[in-house]
């Protein structure tokens, strides 16, 4: 029996990933290598959606595939590879485009939010039509599984849509991709703003840990994270949620149950837990620091492993964008 197909992609906008990645995405990226045929890429493509400085997104993307690697993702277990490697992701982008309606693609929400930002009127067409090229990464792959949170949803039920829209108009071409919903990962709220999501684009630099920063900034991020007046070690959402995300992250690093660490720090103070913490996500993430950066150590072989990622990922991709072509009514090249 063979493997469902699984695609999911992350973006270089960043010098590393966050520990809201690791655990949302990364973590779970490697244990579904065993169970999926997994796809995974870095989306540069996407990230081009609002400006960039080319040396710097060069350097990020090698960055970003080099921390894939070093988190656990196995070349020879899946297909890593880079996103504008494989050009048929435009080129299908492209073609759902053009069975996209204008009114379908205003009601996504990311872009509302994100203009919302900065204006609409400064906001470029790649960033409102991006759930579309998104909906193109998807489909190139005849991916069976989307790993999905709850901001996501709605891109890919436009998937969903884009696909048997095409497949009534011109025939069988795509699979329906369904949600794979991620086992329950709780959010990781920022250090200093425990009421909003680890974010890079939200959060202050003290309130983000990163995969790979050095281990004294971590533990003077943790040491210096809020927490309240009342010095109970207890998860409470509402009252208390800069403690309830300490013991959250410990939990996930851990496997241990936010109970079960309530039990074990009853009448301990902040500091106690503070100094576990800082030593438990330490201790998560040096292997991981220490494999990417003998990774960027050597940036031909690098190189070479997205090359082959991309040719892997090419062999998928061909047919498919081949069939869309030839449905379409596009005339073969001689």
């Amino acid at each position: 029996m063979s493997r469902p197909r699984v695609l999911s992609g992350i973006q270089p906008t960043a010098d590393s990933f966050h520990l809201g990645n690791y655990l949302g995405a990364l973590r779970q990226w490697v244990a579904m290598q065993d169970s999926h045929d997994a796809f995974y890429c870095v989306v540069d493509l996407h990230a081009i959606t609002v400006p960039q400085d080319p040396a710097l997104l060069r350097r990020r993307t090698r960055v970003a595939a080099a921390q894939l690697f070093g988190a656990g993702l196995d070349p020879d277990r899946c297909t890593v590879f880079v996103q504008s490697h494989v050009p048929e992701h435009a080129e299908l982008a492209w073609v759902l485009s053009c069975q996209t309606g204008f009114g379908e693609a205003s009601r996504m929400v990311q872009f509302k939010d994100k203009s919302a930002k900065s204006g609409a009127d400064t906001a470029s067409v790649g960033l409102f039509t991006y759930p579309i090229l998104q909906a193109a990464d998807i489909l190139l792959y005849q991916t069976d599984e989307v790993p999905v949170g709850e901001d996501q949803r709605q891109h890919l039920e436009l998937t969903r849509d884009l696909a048997q829209r095409f497949n009534h108009r011109y025939g069988r071409t795509f699979v329906i991709p369904r949600p794979y919903i991620l086992a329950d990962v709780a959010k990781i709220a920022d250090l200093q703003d425990p009421e909003i999501k680890m974010s890079k684009s939200a959060s202050s630099p003290q309130g983000i840990i990163d995969v790979l920063e050095d281990p004294a900034s971590i533990r003077r991020k943790i040491g210096r994270a809020v927490t309240d007046a009342d010095a109970e070690i207890r998860a409470d959402e509402k009252t208390k949620p800069g403690v309830t995300n300490l013991l959250r992250i410990y939990s996930a690093l851990t496997g241990e149950s936010v109970a079960a660490l309530e039990k074990r720090y009853s009448g301990a103070g902040y500091g106690t837990l503070k100094k576990d913490l800082a030593e438990v996500v330490v201790d998560a993430f040096a292997p991981i620091r220490e494999r990417t950066e003998q990774m960027l150590a050597d940036e031909a072989q690098l190189d070479q492993m997205l090359a082959h990622g991309a040719a892997r990922a090419r062999k998928v991709a061909g047919p498919t964008m081949a069939a869309v072509r030839d449905r379409i009514g596009f005339l073969s090249p001689a």
